[in-house]
């Protein structure tokens, strides 16, 4: 039988996101309800809101989730009623040309719920990122669920559903930074500050981090950056060069998605170095680099989708480096808020106030 639970949506581009009563159905074959515990907001979500990703209104956002499942349908067995469980967007198929070469992070075929939760009236909702997670129940696919140690807080614990684990990821799994290597974050937001965590837990030598904003820089130290570079003030490239000898990191991160900070990064990295590209970039943006610099740097540019994370790899293992006191998930949290404070934590986003805002429930 079908429930109704409140829930924050987004009606129309660019209007300010309302608390809603839906409809969530019972799951299906190879779905699952779960009780959502505490839900991130990610700017994802103000992209969804904004018509940034798509124009498929009315949005059920949120997507940075942990919580609890609560029901399951025909064929699921890796999950369970009363389990503890990160939301992930990429439920992979093993069935795919990616999974049946080994690398299922890079799924093509990824599960979402068949069934959508609908308004009262039966409008049909867009859940985003396949999750729709700023409610108090949602509908997944089974493989959206993630078991990790009940013993972490959900307000944490959910932050590897998103923008965490694609930072870390970015660090660790695309850009395969190691011992010794020198690393450079352009953009130290949430996705840039988990880079630097996971350039750390990485063993890098030298974490430089790179923004415009001083309370963000300030941050980034705290996370483990080990130099910082406020680029209103100073060329990037050239000041990156010159905390690494004249020669440029070994990995830079871009973690902001625009042309003119991926050129930063593109200059700012050693010969035959990493280029990652972690920030999203919106559908306008173009980029122009000279042809010989991109054949005359070698190495390698590089995007990170989700931090090429596998999530039944990834999030039990990092949820256990929390709680061995070896990742601090909770210097990310800068604020809990109620589900029907969402708007207001999009505003405090765009001032630059927060990390994350944490919907708690």
């Amino acid at each position: 039988m079908s429930q109704q639970v409140s829930a924050v949506v987004a009606r129309s581009k660019g209007a300010p996101v309302s608390l809603e009563t839906i409809v969530v159905p019972d799951p299906g074959p190879g779905e699952a309800l779960v009780r959502i515990e505490a839900c991130g907001v990610c700017h994802t979500d103000l992209h969804y809101r904004e018509g940034g990703i798509s124009d498929d209104f009315p949005f059920l956002l949120g997507h940075e989730a942990a919580g609890v499942v609560e029901a399951v349908g025909d064929g699921v067995t890796d999950v369970a009623p009363g389990d503890f469980v990160i939301l992930n967007w990429r439920a992979v198929c093993g069935q795919c040309r990616a999974c049946r070469r080994g690398r299922p992070w890079y799924c093509f075929d990824t599960h979402n719920a068949r069934q959508r939760m609908t308004l009262t009236d039966g409008t049909e909702l867009s859940p985003a990122l396949g999750i729709g997670a700023f409610a108090e129940k949602t509908l997944v696919a089974a493989g959206q669920c993630t078991k990790v140690d009940p013993a972490a807080s959900a307000a944490v614990a959910g932050l590897l559903g998103c923008g965490v684990m694609a930072g870390i990821g970015a660090a660790i799994n695309t850009g395969g930074v190691g011992r010794g290597d020198s690393v450079a974050v352009i953009g130290c937001g949430g996705v840039g500050g988990a880079a630097i965590v996971g350039a750390k837990l990485a063993g890098a030598a030298k974490v430089i981090a790179v923004d415009i904003d001083a309370r963000k820089l300030a941050t980034a130290e705290k996370l483990g950056a080990t130099h910082t570079v406020n680029s209103r003030e100073t060329e990037v490239a050239d000041a990156v060069r010159e905390l690494t000898g004249g020669f440029g990191a070994d990995v830079v991160i871009e973690a902001v998605g625009r042309p003119e900070t991926y050129r930063q990064a593109f200059y700012a990295r050693d010969l035959a170095g990493t280029v990652v590209l972690v920030g999203v970039p919106t559908p306008e943006m173009k980029l122009e680099l000279p042809l010989l610099d991109v054949f005359g740097r070698g190495g390698a540019l590089k995007s990170s989708w989700y931090g090429d994370c596998l999530p039944s790899r990834d999030f039990p293992m990092l949820i256990d480096l929390h709680l061995q006191g070896r990742l601090d998930l909770d210097a990310f949290v800068t604020e809990t808020i109620a589900l029907d404070e969402v708007e207001k934590a999009f505003e405090r986003m765009h001032h630059g106030d927060v990390l994350r805002s944490v919907v708690v429930l």
